[in-house]
């Protein structure tokens, strides 16, 4: 049988930053309430969690770069809410910020989580922080405690 490695929901001794934009404030903040939710859940400390806020979506990239590479935090949630409106700006801010995130992991060999929602309306924004498809942050500060973990073990 081979062997199998996996993370573990332990978030004790960790300490976590959730990089948060103000943009869609309404929805974002539901995200950060479910995120410190599960980390406090899960055993991280009041203390060990950081909640760090930028104006939007397009500026998340580079304070997730900052937070990563000052290395106080052994993950980062990006938290955030991108809404589709009537021209193409949704699709630039989108496909950039979720690069961007991704691009900071890579680079600085730190989990950074995305928990940024994409959505078509408002509506589904809320029914993903939170009402009817659960509370994303939620999921996507999990994410982050086991990624944590996980890599302690490779």
């Amino acid at each position: 049988m081979p062997r199998e490695i996996n993370g573990q929901l332990d978030g004790k001794g960790l300490r976590i930053a959730l990089c948060a934009t103000r943009f869609n404030s309404n929805v974002v903040e539901r995200l950060i309430e479910g995120a410190v939710d599960c980390l406090v859940r899960h055993g991280v400390a009041d203390a060990d969690i950081t909640v760090i806020r930028c104006p939007g979506a397009w500026e998340l990239p580079l304070v997730c770069d900052r937070v990563a590479r000052a290395g106080k935090h052994q993950a980062i949630v990006a938290l955030g809410c991108i809404i589709r409106g009537d021209t193409p700006h949704f699709d630039y801010v989108a496909a950039e910020c979720t690069k961007g995130i991704a691009s900071v992991a890579m680079a600085t060999r730190v989990p950074v989580i995305l928990g940024v929602l994409t959505t078509d309306t408002p509506e589904q924004a809320l029914a993903r922080a939170g009402l009817k498809h659960g509370n994303k942050g939620f999921e996507a500060a999990l994410a982050a405690i086991e990624m944590c973990t996980l890599g302690a073990m490779l």
